[in-house]
């Protein structure tokens, strides 16, 4: 199978080697189940295997094969929740090899094409209409941000000490208490970069791949505020905050803190370190 060379991290483990042996299979059985006709993997690829797919009444849609890591367990639970305003249509699921039929975005040029107050000024419309209430399936900020305290410091430690200890304990001491002072709880997304809101025919932007979290509002803008998609200076990432907090009525302190507190925690994945995350660290650390 031609695999988009961003899949290519798969190959490094077992777990990730049995998915690829399955997807051959699991790709045929998916087209028969729902009568699809595919096309070429998508080569913008990460942490799936996604095909434009036709049904049979002629309906575009996208075929996505996840990778089964827990960030992105429940996207197709918060598809359903927010069930098309403002994000793609889940059109069917079949979780047991974690596979969707989602809406295909036309003409699906990314957010970020545009310059980034025209971008900022599409987000401010969009985002409020994503928080949604939500409970169960999906995990809490809370929970998750637990975790990402417990794993950091041993990352920090595997990976060569990469960057400055005070940099590690600011964004621990920010997530600990952020999570435990949160405001009311909806439905917000870890993921949502520049590049996962696509242009479409159905509405003027959409969100894709959305990877659910219960947690409070001043989160979701985070993966916004860092994204190197609308420029990577310290200029632009405080530029993002601000219009970002006071647009949407955010705390601009704690979108500051979840910021600090989650990029740092995105930093080192495996092997691998961010130095884009850890100059957003830096540069928000260092502005006050």
């Amino acid at each position: 199978m031609d695999l988009p060379e961003g899949l290519d991290w798969v190959r490094g483990s077992p777990a990730g080697r049995a998915w690829l042996t399955a997807l051959p299979t699991w790709l045929a059985e998916c087209a028969e189940r729902w009568s699809l006709r595919l096309g070429p993997p998508f080569r913008y690829a990460y942490a799936s295997l996604a095909l434009p797919a036709d049904l049979p009444d002629g309906t575009a849609a996208v075929l996505k094969l996840q990778y089964p890591d827990e960030e992105s367990r429940h996207e197709a639970d918060a598809l359903a929740h927010w069930a098309g305003d403002g994000a793609i249509r889940l059109l069917a699921h079949d979780p047991g090899r974690r596979a969707l039929l989602v809406e295909r975005c036309q003409p699906g040029t990314p957010l970020h094409d545009l310059p980034q107050d025209l971008a900022l000024d599409a987000m401010t419309g969009l985002l409020p209409r994503l928080w949604r209430p939500a409970g169960a399936p999906f995990t809490p900020l809370a929970e998750e941000a637990a975790g990402w305290v417990d794993r950091m410091p041993r990352a920090w430690e595997r990976a060569g000490r990469p960057y400055e200890r005070r940099l590690l304990d600011a964004a621990l001491d920010l997530l600990t208490g952020l999570a435990s002072s949160q405001g009311e709880q909806v439905l917000v997304n870890q993921d949502l970069h520049a590049g996962n809101v696509l242009a479409a025919d159905r509405e003027p932007w959409l969100v894709i791949d959305p990877k659910p979290l219960t947690g409070e509002r001043e989160f979701t803008v985070v993966p916004l505020v860092r994204g190197p998609e609308l420029g990577h200076s310290p200029a632009a990432v405080r530029h993002r905050l601000d219009r970002l907090s006071a647009e949407l009525g955010l705390d601009r302190n704690r979108v500051q803190g979840w910021t600090i507190g989650h990029t740092l925690a995105w930093s080192v994945a495996d092997d691998t370190v961010s130095a884009q995350n850890i100059d957003v660290v830096r540069w928000l650390l260092d502005s006050n």
